[in-house]
This record gives C-alpha cells, structure tokens and sequence, in this order.
C-alpha cells in the first residue's frame, strides 16, 4: 500500500511535515526501532520506558520510509515523511490493522476485560464455541489458539501489541475461523493494543483494586475497563452478527451501573446470587474439593445442571458469564454445558500438583488482593475443618504498594500459615516489600516464626511450605501461575512455579536465579 492509502485509516492526524513523497509500504509497522524492516513505518511513542523520538533517526537508516510520532514536526530531524498523531498507540493500532486487511471485520470478536477470572472465562467461551462446532480462534495472556496451532503469547501477563494482535486475527481469517474470544487487560485498552478490533461483544468479569501504579485511581482503572464497552458501538457492524452485545456482573457492585450505563443493542446481566435483573444466576450450588455442581437459570425458563472440574465460587462467576455470552450468541444449552464440563483446568489457575503427596498442592495465578481471597477460599474447600491452609506468595515491585498491605491482611485472616516470597521485585527492594506484607501479617494477629514466615528465594518458600504440611492440609502458591519467569532487577530469569511446586514435593528446592537478596 502507498502511505497516502494508510493515511486514511489514522485517526486525529494531526500534522504532515514537510517532506513530500508517497513511498509504497512494503514492510510492517513497528514502534521498536530495531525491528525496523527497509520499506516499513516506524511509530515513535511518548510516555513508556523510553521516548521513541529519540530513535527516529535509527529507524530511518534502518529503511522506514515513513514515521508516525506526538512531537511537532518541527522539533522532529526526519528525511522521510513525519506525519504527528494525536496518539501513537492509536495510530500503530489502526495502522497494523489496516496492512493486514482489518481481518476483525470478518470474525465475531469477543472481548473479555476484568481484573480477575479473564483467562478462565476466555478459555471457558472458546471451548463453548467450539462444543458448538463454531471454528474459533483465542487470544489471551497465556496463548494464542489459531485454529490447530498453538503459541505463547509472552512471559509475563498482558495483551500483546496491537500488530501481534492483528497478526493473529489475520491467521485466523486466513485459518477460515468466524469468531474469536480476545482476552483485553487493562493496559492493553488504555494502550490501544485491541484497538481496531471491532468487538460484537464485550464481557467484564470483575474490577477491583489492581494496577493503581499505572493508572492512578480505581476509577481511572475503571475506564480504562469500561473502554472495551464504549468501543462496541462503534465497531463495524457484521452480516454474521449484527448486535452489539455487553455481558456485566451484577454481583461487582461497584462497576456494574457504571458499565450497564454505557450504550450497546443488548445488556445481558449475571450473578451467583440471582440479584434482580440477572438473566442469568446460579442456584443449588455444590462446592467440591475438586469439582462444583451447579444448576444454571436463563431468563427464568431454562435450567441447565453443570458439572465442573473448576472450583470456587471464583470460577462459578467465570462459568456464568461464559453461559451469559453463549446465550447471547445463541449457542444450545447441550454444547454450553459440554463446553464448560470439558475445561478440566486452565494453565497456572488452581492448577494442581501431583507428585504422590498425601495433600493437594496447588499453583494459582492470584496476584491481587481479590484474586488471592477468592483462591484461598477455594483451597480451604479442599480440606477438612481440622485441615490447613499454607500459603506461599509475595507482591511485585514498580506496582501498587497498596496491595502488599492488603494481601498480608487477607492472608492473616485466611490462611493458617503463610510464607511471604519474591514475585517480581524488579528494581526495587525485595526486603522492603516483603517487610510491609510481614508488618500487615502482625496487625491481623500473625507471629512471625510461628504463622508466618518471610523467605526470600522463592524457591526455598515454596519447599518450606511443603515441609510444613501434612495430611489433611492444601499448600497453595499464589501470584506466578503460568508464567514462565521472575525479574529481578531488569532482567527476566526463568521461573516456573509448577516446576518449582513439582521440585519442592520430591524435595528438591528449584532456586530462584539470581539469589532472591538482589
């Protein structure tokens, strides 16, 4: 395509500078300068780690025949066309979108936002899709599905950039698939990552208190969830389905007016609790140590009895918005039901360990305040009333310090014994964040040494926690999941949990690299 076609598709351009050609883009778009391809467009971005601006000139000795930036064309040294935007986000977004055919446009895309439950859900609709013979593809934090292929979608756990994104759907298109679930953290919205994607439907599991560092307030987090709402009107409108579609949970008091005022062609609502106006809830709900049995209510006509390998009132919600979404789609009763019995587990979520201990071991994903809660309040359905719950976690660093309090406190009151780790501490002191955890411990009650322990390598914790229990306790090591590394300092080293949790269990401690002091 010429750039002069491309510049169409841009919105809030805002200025053209003064060089005058129209070069034919033969390259992709990129907003890192190394990755520059002779005959592409570089995006060059304010406000993250670095400012783009400054590798303008790179990205033209690399070949950029165009770049994109904020900056007046005046303060910006470029030899090939500079066109100032508004956002650069943005304008990567729509640019990726546009070279590789807006492919969105051809598939039912299905959004899921929230701080908690977004990848359980996700997997949860696609296998619903799929139980009804629909060829869908996924995007979410742990892996991209395009059709019978697999892949990562990065180390650690955000939405991948807008032409990673864009890549996938246009594989999917190509794959012959017609709906795709797309899991949309709040960075991801707030970055413009999903932008161009045209959502039909957008799905909101929870918001609560989670990535104050970035955004500031909860209720900046907030909006930046509510974005994949305001979009859906918006968005094309396609012949394979035509409504706008918001899926909200009730029971989230906070944010569910908030989100039912946002405008869309229909509001499906649901709630464990059956709260008026949900078309869809549960009732006669069975908790498990290792499954959940549930009779779901449709619009108070139909009953559907669901058998599920998850557990945790957590997952109940997760399996009601998938419900909610499927109805909205028009999915049978039959293939919702089949789809959720068929998620016998999701990577990193409750996932257990089984090294022929005789206690269950688990390695959840919960890294925030809410999330751990839920986590532990499912694990302690695992064992009988005399039984305990050991609890290994820690709070990344460069993140909302609020949490490291209000973690402590939740696991103080909820575990009976918890060994505080490192998860994350990128540059900032681990024995600064594991004190303020340690100190949130004792204002609910703990001792050190005797309920609590602190325990830098993350490693070691997780076996301290497996030497501790016996028959009848469920040790849980929350805040890594699947992830596949650890970073301290600037460095990602490789880190497993459930590699860890495995090692612990036949006593052979998997050591965090490099030692958990730096």
């Amino acid at each position: 395509m010429r750039l002069s076609e491309l510049l169409v598709y841009v919105p809030n351009i805002l200025n053209i500078g003064a060089v005058n050609a129209d070069p034919e883009v033969v390259a992709p778009v990129v907003e890192d300068s190394r990755m520059v391809e002779p005959g592409g467009i570089f995006v060059a971005r304010s406000g993250l780690s670095v400012d783009g601006h400054t590798y303008i000139a790179a990205a033209v000795d690399r070949g950029a025949v165009a770049v994109f930036g904020e900056c007046l064309p005046v303060d910006v040294d470029c030899r090939v066309p500079y066109i100032q935007v508004v956002d650069g986000g943005l304008a990567l977004a729509y640019l990726a979108a546009a070279q590789a055919g807006f492919p969105a446009r051809n598939l039912v895309m299905i959004g899921v936002t929230g701080t908690d439950g977004k990848t359980t859900t996700s997997n949860l609709i696609f296998s619903i899709l799929k139980s009804a013979g629909i060829k869908s593809g996924m995007i979410s934090t742990v892996s991209a599905v395009l059709g019978d292929e697999e892949m990562d979608t990065g180390l650690h756990v955000t939405t991948p950039t807008s032409p990673d994104v864009q890549a996938y759907l246009s594989r999917m298109v190509k794959a012959g698939l017609t709906h795709c679930v797309l899991e949309a953290t709040s960075h991801g919205l707030a970055q413009h990552r999903v932008a161009a994607c045209d959502f039909d439907v957008a799905v909101v599991t929870n918001i609560q208190h989670e990535h104050l560092d970035f955004h500031g307030t909860w209720e900046h987090y907030r909006d930046a969830k509510a974005m994949l709402f305001r979009n859906l009107m918006a968005g094309t409108r396609k012949a394979q389905f035509t409504d706008k579609l918001a899926v909200i949970n009730l029971d989230d008091a906070p944010s569910a007016d908030y989100l039912r005022a946002i405008p869309a062609d229909r509001h499906l609502c649901y709630a464990i609790t059956g709260r008026p106006g949900a078309q869809v809830f549960a009732r006669k709900i069975h908790y498990g140590a290792s499954s959940t049995r549930l009779v779901v209510s449709i619009d108070g006509c139909q009953s559907l009895v669901i058998e599920s390998a998850l557990v945790g009132e957590f997952n109940v919600s997760n399996m009601l918005a998938a419900v909610a979404v499927a109805r909205g789609l028009g999915i049978s009763t039959g293939a919702i039901k089949a789809g959720i019995e068929a998620i016998k587990g999701v990577p990193g979520r409750m996932e257990r360990i089984d090294e022929g201990q005789e206690f269950p071991a688990i390695v959840d994903f919960a890294h925030t305040p809410n999330a751990l809660q839920r986590a532990l309040e499912a694990a302690r359905l695992m064992i009988p009333p005399t039984g305990r719950v050991i609890v290994v976690f820690g709070c990344a660093g460069l993140r909302d310090p609020e949490k490291r309090v209000m973690m402590g406190h939740i696991a103080a009151h909820l575990a009976d014994l918890t060994v505080i780790t490192a998860e994350d501490p990128r540059t900032e002191s681990l024995d600064v964040i594991m004190a303020a955890t340690a100190a949130a411990c004792i204002e609910k009650g703990g001792i050190e040494g005797e309920t609590f322990w602190r325990v830098p390598d993350r490693g070691e914790a997780i076996l301290k926690a497996v030497q501790m229990a016996q028959v009848g306790d469920v040790v849980i090591s929350c805040g890594k999941g699947h992830e596949q590394s650890m970073c301290f300092g600037t460095v990602e080293y490789p880190w497993d949990d459930r590699r860890a949790m495995r090692a612990a269990l036949r006593g052979e401690p998997l050591r965090t690299l490099p030692t958990a002091s730096q």
